[in-house]
């Protein structure tokens, strides 16, 4: 009896080994597309059609507006200062009124503005309207400085995401960026994302996705999205939540269907029923 125990338990644990394995090396093989680089002044790559429309709206409509507005007022600034100045004008026009400039002038920007708000609101329903058939749910509960993360609807894996410190950095992770348990998600499925916080308001912000939403205690805010494209993908806290607001990473492992399905096993081993770590609340209690 004990022997056939022996078996079953070297089973186990060879199977978990495996799963392992291949968990780690499909993560290690993806390429890091969303974390912000040296010098940059544009946005993050866009890894979801959200994020998409959020680069167009701004790069492509709403920007060549505010160059023209810029260009043509700096154009009438110019003109008045050559135009009217004392030495043209030794005698200034007593001009109050001018019916035609006032209603231009008037009219014009509120023109403007309706020409913006029709892509501005779309993108903004597209933002805040979660797809109904949505293929998973994740919460994120944000900590004084940390985040947790649930898996509802795969047996309830929970499990604390904190950032590396120096020490435990090694090749191919990120200072201030890092951590130790990335939430991790599947390419071409659409996620439904829960945030909540713990303490504080905290805001779970992923550049790359488009997404940045607060995390407020005692409410749930809800957001979503859907990254076809397998890789790592970066962000931050990105309110001010505290002495340690700096080193609350987000890091997202994007992964294909079937190296998911791997990483999924191995989760449900290693975190299911499990709530939250011992290891979480001493870094808590040290930070």
């Amino acid at each position: 009896m004990k022997y056939l125990n022996m078996i079953s338990l070297i089973k186990y644990l060879s199977a978990f080994a495996v799963i392992a394995l291949f968990s780690a090396s499909s993560v290690l093989a993806i390429e890091v597309l969303g974390m912000p680089k040296d010098y940059q002044i544009n946005f993050q790559n866009a890894a979801t059609t959200n994020m998409q429309d959020i680069v167009w709206f701004h790069n492509w409509f709403l920007f060549p507006i505010i160059t023209v507005i810029t260009l043509f007022v700096m154009f009438l600034l110019i003109y008045i200062l050559f135009r009217f100045n004392a030495k043209r004008n030794p005698v200034p026009s007593r001009t109050t009124h001018n019916t035609l400039i006032e209603v231009i002038w008037t009219v014009l920007p509120i023109l403007i503005l309706a020409i913006i708000a029709v892509p501005s609101f779309r993108i903004l329903y597209t933002q805040q309207t979660i797809p109904q058939n949505a293929d998973m749910t994740i919460k994120a509960t944000g900590h004084q400085w940390y985040w947790g993360y649930e898996y509802p609807d795969h047996s309830d894996i929970a499990f604390d995401s904190l950032p590396l410190e120096g020490d435990e950095l090694t090749d191919g992770k990120i200072r201030l960026l890092s951590v130790d348990n990335p939430l991790v998600v599947p390419a071409g499925k659409i996620v439904r994302l829960q945030v909540t916080g713990a303490d504080v308001i905290h805001n779970w912000a992923m550049p790359s996705f488009g997404i940045k939403t607060d995390a407020v205690p005692g409410r749930l805010n809800e957001t979503w999205f859907m990254v076809e494209e397998p890789g790592v993908y970066y962000g931050q806290c990105s309110e001010l939540c505290g002495i340690r607001h700096a080193f609350m990473p987000i890091e997202v492992h994007v992964l294909a269907e079937e190296d998911f399905d791997i990483w999924l096993q191995k989760a449900k081993m290693e975190f299911t029923n499990l709530g939250y770590t011992t290891q979480s609340k001493e870094y808590a209690e040290l930070n």
